[in-house]
């Protein structure tokens, strides 16, 4: 099978601008009023908006590569680092801090230049003392041919069926030169592009053993941080790129078995960054909608039964509620939730249900 690194014409990737110019204008716009809308928001909602889209990041970015974080531990981690004073912090594993430090690294110091040390750093990070690393596996440091070629694999072991061979670890040096002398120089090319083709030319070198993707991820986060000129973050492109994991897949297989023409895979990179501005759109509505239902619990003097049971509403509740739910949950008597619950639709925080008899149920007004 012939991958798109044997091509004479690589690293020269291509597009056609043209076809892409339309998408690429409608997305910067989006991106513009994103932005704008951040402005707007007091300092509590910026900050909970920023921790809420770094959360998903990390976490999302993981679940890809089939690693799943605890999002408290997560959200933890970002708040610390980033000085952040929210509530309920809980404590977070090494596993968990190397991720954050990696993906905070990545957008934090945006404008500096990436390097051999820089993502060696960022990989010693995902696997701090071996934690997840697979037997023989390199860390900090370019893959060897140790373990055979680089092979991205699904299948049982009896019938594999290869995805993707990656360049033989001799040449990882030179690819990777090239790709920092292209990511460190100044550029013309629209930083949201950058981004798209930053993704893709990284994994496809494939220089580590693992973490690859990951780290690619963190590339075109670090990418976009720059096209947004901020450090802040408010929609997650993981997040989004998890949901068409998929698709992801297949679109990077298409086009690393293909020309040096990528404008498919362009065109697609910008279609899930979009997807993931209308995400970030109604995780701000959510984040909203919650910090106006709070001021209006406490200023009712909600006690902490109420507060209890409206945590897990606003959480990742599924459902109605009942009263024998909310009993469960405060742990009290049928008589005492019903007067709590009839208490929050007399404020206007829950609402109940047109069905009504035994099967009386509530949800947020």
């Amino acid at each position: 099978m012939s991958y798109i690194h044997n091509n004479p014409d690589w690293p020269r990737l291509a597009w056609d601008i043209e076809s892409l110019a339309g998408q690429l204008s409608a997305v910067r716009h989006r991106q513009g009023l994103l932005v704008g809308r951040v402005a707007a928001l007091g300092l509590e909602t910026r900050q909970e908006s920023q921790l809420a889209a770094l959360t998903a990041d990390v976490v999302k970015s993981s679940a890809i590569e089939g690693e799943q974080l605890p999002p408290d531990e997560v959200r933890s981690s970002i708040a610390r680092r980033l000085g952040l004073a929210v509530g309920g912090l809980s404590a977070s594993s090494r596993a968990v801090d190397g991720v954050v430090q990696m993906m905070l690294d990545a957008t934090q110091r945006f404008n500096e230049p990436l390097s051999e040390r820089r993502l060696c750093e960022w990989h010693s990070a995902l696997f701090p003392v071996g934690h997840g690393a697979r037997q023989r596996m390199t860390i900090g440091a370019w893959r060897t041919d140790a373990n055979g070629p680089m092979q991205v694999v699904s299948g049982s072991l009896a019938e594999p069926r290869v995805h993707f061979e990656a360049p033989a670890a001799a040449r990882v040096p030179l690819e990777m030169e090239r790709f920092f002398d292209w990511m460190n120089a100044p550029s013309v090319l629209d930083p949201v592009l950058r981004a798209a083709v930053a993704h893709f030319w990284f994994v496809t070198i494939h220089p580590f053993d693992d973490g690859n993707g990951r780290i690619a991820r963190a590339i075109a986060d670090l990418a976009l941080a720059r096209a947004d000129g901020r450090r802040e973050r408010y929609y997650s492109m993981s997040a989004q790129i998890e949901a068409e994991r998929g698709e992801y897949y297949r679109q990077l297989e298409r086009a690393q078995r293909g020309g040096v023409d990528i404008t498919a895979w362009i065109a697609w990179f910008l279609g899930c960054l979009d997807r993931s501005f209308a995400r970030a759109e109604l995780a701000m509505d959510r984040v909203l909608r919650d910090g106006r239902i709070w001021e209006l619990v406490n200023s009712r003097g909600a006690n902490e039964r109420q507060r209890l049971v409206l945590t897990r509403i606003l959480g990742d509740w599924e459902g109605w509620l009942t009263t024998s739910k909310y009993a469960t949950l405060a742990k009290c008597s049928s008589d005492t939730a019903l007067r709590d619950v009839k208490e929050m639709v007399g404020w206007g925080v829950l609402a109940q249900n047109e069905k009504g008899g035994r099967s009386v149920s509530y949800r947020l007004a």
